[in-house]
């Protein structure tokens, strides 16, 4: 039952504008008010969006009809992005178990992390797609990342030369940086960035120098709100994270905020959708 609520949490179930920081202020306006998007909501629960690189693919979790089992990852595609999504598909059975799978994270190369409970447990994987042959088999990153915690939302970025890998351990978010061989190095809490509430589902955008995440911490709306913190360089630590707003946050929760590539999109879930469960909303700057 514990790992089940846990997994229900990464989705934000469970937890029921200030201005961007210096850095994110040189280059972008506030948030603009949040609609939703078109095309890819229904009466089933939505969430854990984000956009592919290209901004060509929205890869989402949802426990609509037609999937293995739970929650299942769907994408949907556009040929160009001033189209509107085409009507999403399911990964398949590759992907995809009788168990939960959700907070979809698409990089560069066709790679895609995720969480699966397949084994038991709330744990980071990748996979890769190939065009001839479809997705590779599953990896699971192994105990240097994952925990008896739970982790949820994966975020991959590079910098300086170096990649590392965001992500929520619990209440907590950690970070863990790759090696040349391609392991993942031991996460560390990132502290500047945890409280004692519930720090979820971070997003980085691409370079390192903003992030964002739901937290239930002081000064929410209600519930899970999304925050935001800056730094000048990947070697300084994140500012004081800074609640995104009214436009954004309401008292219902809004949870798994993640950037498109040139971070002028936002994409995160909020509660209240038909039946009261959680529905896709994207806003822009």
């Amino acid at each position: 039952m514990k790992r089940i609520l846990s997994l229900l949490a990464t989705i934000g179930l469970t937890a029921m504008l200030a201005m961007p920081g210096p850095v994110a202020a040189k280059q972008f306006s506030a948030w603009a008010d949040p609609g939703l998007v078109p095309g890819v909501n229904t009466a089933s629960l939505e969430g854990c969006a984000m956009q592919s690189p290209d901004g060509l693919s929205l890869y989402f979790a949802s426990n609509r009809s037609g999937g293995s089992g739970g929650l299942d990852i769907w994408v949907a595609h556009r040929p160009n992005t001033s189209h509107p999504w085409h009507t999403p598909v399911n990964l398949g059975t590759r992907i995809n178990s009788t168990s939960d799978e959700l907070c979809p994270t698409p990089v560069r190369g066709k790679g895609l992390f995720f969480i699966s409970a397949r084994e038991g447990a709330g744990d980071i994987y990748f996979a890769r797609l190939n065009p001839a042959h479809g997705w590779t088999a599953p990896m699971n990153l192994g105990s240097g990342v994952n925990s008896s915690a739970g982790e949820a939302g994966p975020s991959y970025f590079e910098a300086d030369g170096r990649a590392f890998l965001y992500f929520s351990s619990g209440p907590d978010i950690y970070a863990s940086e790759q090696a040349s061989n391609g392991s993942w190095g031991s996460a560390a809490p990132v502290t500047e960035l945890n409280s004692a509430f519930d720090d979820f589902r971070p997003n980085v955008r691409k370079g390192g120098l903003e992030i964002v995440f739901d937290s239930n911490r002081t000064g929410t709306y209600g519930g899970q709100d999304i925050w935001t913190a800056t730094r000048a360089s990947v070697a300084d630590p994140w500012s004081t994270p800074t609640n995104l707003g009214n436009l954004v946050n309401t008292t219902v929760n809004e949870v798994r905020a993640s950037f498109s590539w040139d971070a002028r999109v936002l994409y995160f879930s909020r509660a209240g959708g038909a039946g009261g469960s959680l529905d896709i909303w994207v806003t822009t700057r």
